[in-house]
């Protein structure tokens, strides 16, 4: 009998707590002991978290695209600038004049505001722009400094054949050797004062060695590094291998009667001393 009306108790016990349950699950209401949740500043820290580290990855992202522009930018004007420069010394080393057709081989450097540098030579074919002039190696070439697309100064060089005018595209349309040029500087070694002089005078015969600076400047547009482009300067000393060829070699030997053996095929063609 007691057993039985201890089963009833638990039943009805158990029916009630049954009910309850029922009754707070019907209104949104759950036992704490089993109810997990975040709560508002939870998810607010969250968030701020979250944020902050997508900035960092932003900023660590547009550091590294700024940081391979400006090492390209760098890496290209260092190749800008070693082409300029051996395009220079190529041509000098390969400079050549004749005494007999001087007019044609007047060797004009001069400095200051308007730098220029122009002479004959017998240029090899992988010089720039070599296949344009149709075998003619024996070419004058020019080197001057002139104002090009916002307000910077470049390094072209122009070309023509000896004997020949120069066409109207290459006086229109030079190559650009170097651009944002800041400075160009030619100097020649005069023998008579032992120094070098930023004008050579004797236009009818080669100095015995020329020095050329060249600073180009750093990159134009500007970045969040500051003054991340640098001016790069290069200089360089060119001793000529040969000199003007006598008239002598150029003329015919009293002695043979024949045309001296020293004689180059082709001798006597020259170019126009540019304007």
């Amino acid at each position: 009998m007691n057993s039985k009306k201890t089963l009833r108790i638990v039943n009805v016990n158990f029916f009630c707590a049954s009910l309850r349950d029922v009754r707070r699950s019907k209104f949104g209401i759950r036992n704490s002991k089993f109810t997990r949740a975040f709560t508002l500043i939870e998810i607010m820290v969250a968030v701020t978290i979250l944020t902050l580290l997508l900035a960092a990855v932003y900023s660590s992202w547009m550091l590294i695209l700024r940081a391979t522009k400006v090492g390209g930018e760098a890496a290209a004007q260092v190749q800008r600038r070693r082409i300029a420069v051996r395009t220079i010394e190529d041509a000098l080393m390969c400079a050549e004049s004749f005494q007999a057709s001087i007019q044609y081989y007047t060797f004009i450097a001069q400095g200051g505001s308007e730098p220029l540098l122009s002479f004959a030579a017998r240029l090899p074919d992988d010089f720039p722009r070599n296949g344009r002039f149709g075998g003619f190696n024996s070419r004058r070439v020019t080197f001057t400094v002139e104002a090009g697309p916002d307000s910077e100064r470049d390094l072209v060089l122009r070309q023509n054949p000896i004997l020949m005018d120069m066409d109207e595209d290459e006086q229109n349309h030079p190559l650009v050797l170097a651009r944002n040029v800041k400075s160009f500087a030619v100097e020649c070694w005069d023998t008579n004062t032992v120094n070098w002089v930023d004008e050579w005078d004797y236009t009818n015969q080669i100095p015995p060695m020329v020095r050329f600076s060249l600073v180009l400047g750093g990159n134009k547009n500007g970045n969040n590094f500051g003054n991340a482009g640098v001016e790069s300067a290069v200089t360089r000393v060119v001793a000529f291998p040969s000199g003007t060829v006598p008239l002598a070699a150029q003329t015919q030997s009293a002695s043979s009667g024949g045309p001296h053996p020293s004689i180059p095929h082709g001798v006597g063609s020259g170019g126009t001393k540019p304007q």
